[in-house]
């Protein structure tokens, strides 16, 4: 069986090491899990290209089992696909396709990553949360904060004209979204909860004026920690790096592809975190 990652750029991906290690742990050995360019324009080609038979023909090889979709792929793979989710649906946006019986259908497991990733470090469930950024991964989050028990977020954007895609994402999951400018950033920070969906280094500026809340989950894995990590930790507070979140959701990726549950998230995690430390030594060498 096949498998792999789609997106662009999609060099940086960890989800190859991620999802080899599995097999490999798992005793798979006739999968393989590739790394392609695509953009969007190239997507609904390649989903031609690359829809199997599988379950059509006893022991076909070679037959694609799912794909793992990065920006700028999660919203757009939606009308290409025969179905998807309730929760892709909400979320706006599929992270995994899994191909079986001939179709192909979408899912979201960025949701599940991220209400993994805070369970594991130990942030007690937040009464009140603020998402910083309002892309895919910033959607995906308010499910989560959704699946907790929040009915209401506050989403800090840098132009709310253009926040139109979550606040509808909002709509559909029955939150009340407050939509700011991050010059709002000292009251709206004012949480239980703090999510960066930000990318590397955007968020530094704001690491001082961070350093009060009480729990920061910062989607940035490397490098790590980022400033404002730093500062929440100095200032007492619980630090979540997206490490969590990219291992969880591969955990459940490699699920919904081979259909199994004894899944090596130990295993997985000591790939993963191995490929960062090189990647950081390389850069610091």
């Amino acid at each position: 069986m096949r498998a792999g990652v789609l997106g662009s750029p999609i060099a940086h991906s960890l989800s190859p090491y991620l999802h080899r290690a599995a097999y490999q742990a798992m005793g798979l050995d006739g999968w393989s899990y590739e790394v392609r360019e695509c953009d969007e324009a190239r997507l609904p080609g390649l989903l031609r290209e690359l829809k199997p038979r599988r379950g059509e023909v006893p022991g076909d090889e070679g037959a694609w089992a799912g794909l793992s979709l990065t920006m700028p792929l999660k919203r757009a793979v939606l009308p290409l696909l025969d179905s998807v989710s309730d929760l892709a649906v909400e979320v706006g946006g599929a992270n995994t396709v899994v191909f079986r019986d001939g179709a192909s259908h979408g899912d979201n497991t960025d949701v599940y990553g991220i209400e993994r990733a805070l369970a594991e470090a130990g942030v007690p469930v937040p009464r009140s949360a603020t998402v910083l950024g309002g892309g895919a991964t910033a959607a995906s989050t308010l499910a989560a904060l959704r699946n907790l028990g929040l009915h209401s977020a506050t989403l800090l954007v840098r132009d709310p004209a253009r926040a139109g895609d979550t606040a509808g994402v909002a709509e559909r999951l029955g939150m009340a979204l407050a939509i700011e400018t991050f010059d709002k950033l000292d009251v709206s920070t004012r949480v239980d909860l703090v999510v960066s969906t930000l990318p590397s280094g955007a968020a530094d500026a704001f690491a001082a004026r961070l350093a009060r809340v009480p729990a920061l989950f910062d989607v940035v894995y490397s490098p790590w920690p980022t400033s404002a990590a730093a500062a929440v930790q100095a200032g007492g507070g619980t630090v979540v790096g997206g490490f969590g979140m990219l291992l969880h959701q591969a955990v459940r990726q490699v699920e919904l592809m081979t259909g199994r549950t004894d899944v090596p998230v130990k295993a997985m995690r000591a790939a993963g975190e191995a490929e960062i430390l090189r990647r950081s030594a390389s850069r610091t060498g």
